[in-house]
């Protein structure tokens, strides 16, 4: 009998080890002296991640024209919560290729010097906040949780999660976390002509939106800050790329000269973005001889 018993947990411990093979293994802190941001990954074979981002875009804040009063929305929410004040979760909205996303890089730069710390997060990974949450919360320094381009379409796992999160759990909680997310969409959701028809007029002439648009207006509410940009005019553009032209060593004489050029690029492209304009100055400065 003591021999059967003794087989049967010999197997039950090796059927044990193979079911821990398998299993995912928690997230485990990176070398947080490799680097100031990491990209959050879940592994093909389970488990998840932490890899170190070995080279940072050099943007900085000064780099950045013609979004002054953005800029300084974000540089002092960013200056409050390194300094260990109340500070808010923030949302970038507007027009694509406005520096939403250059703009946040900017701050890591220059705030990583005090401490700051940067996690980028895909949208279907949202639901893993709270592991990642539990890897830094006894960290000395500050990380901003970065999800880039974010919206979502009816039904994703993510929506409720991310709402979860901005109202009042863990992560929310959490002094040395923030949420920073980019996105087109002002209420990261669809919106549909048919949703107007869901607005009620009370008899003194107040409009109420319907349910659907209250559920969709609900998410973005919970970022504290809101911060939009809008497309620039022609003036701003030509502004933006002749500092990126002067950024890569450009002359005076020959930026003054490149301006048709500049108009040219945006024309076929059919945008003035700031990234548009970038664009220009590299591919200018590049043909410029040495």
């Amino acid at each position: 009998m003591i021999e059967k018993l003794d087989l049967l947990f010999t197997r039950i411990d090796q059927l044990v080890s193979r079911i821990e093979a398998i299993l995912p293994s928690p997230l485990a802190a990176p070398d947080w002296q490799a680097a100031v941001a990491w990209r959050y990954r879940r592994r093909a074979g389970g488990g998840s991640v932490l890899e170190p981002v070995r080279h940072v875009a050099h943007m900085q804040l000064a780099d950045l024209k013609e979004i002054e009063p953005q800029k300084e929305k974000i540089r002092r929410n960013t200056e409050q919560f390194v300094a260990g004040k109340p500070a808010n979760n923030v949302l970038l909205t507007g027009a694509r290729g406005t520096g939403k996303s250059s703009l946040i890089k900017a701050c890591l730069n220059a705030f990583a010097p005090r401490g700051l710390r940067l996690i980028e997060v895909d949208k279907s990974d949202l639901t893993d906040l709270p592991d990642i949450v539990g890897v830094v919360a006894e960290r000395p320094e500050k990380f901003i949780v970065f999800c880039d381009d974010l919206s979502f379409d009816e039904g994703e796992p993510g929506y409720k999660a991310l709402k979860s999160i901005l109202d009042g759990s863990i992560a929310a909680a959490t002094p040395n976390v923030l949420i920073y997310a980019t996105s087109n969409r002002r209420h990261l959701l669809p919106e549909y002509m048919k949703e107007n028809l869901s607005y009620t007029h009370t008899d003194d002439g107040e409009v109420h939106p319907g349910e659907v648009v209250e559920e969709k207006i609900s998410l973005s509410e919970r970022f504290g800050l809101w911060v939009s940009f809008y497309p620039f005019n022609q003036d701003e553009y030509l502004a933006i790329a002749a500092q990126w032209l002067a950024h890569f060593g450009v002359a005076p004489q020959a930026i003054e000269a490149a301006r048709p050029e500049a108009l040219l690029w945006a024309l076929e492209r059919g945008s003035r973005s700031g990234r548009v304009a970038w664009q220009f100055a590299r591919d200018y400065a590049g043909r410029e001889p040495s």
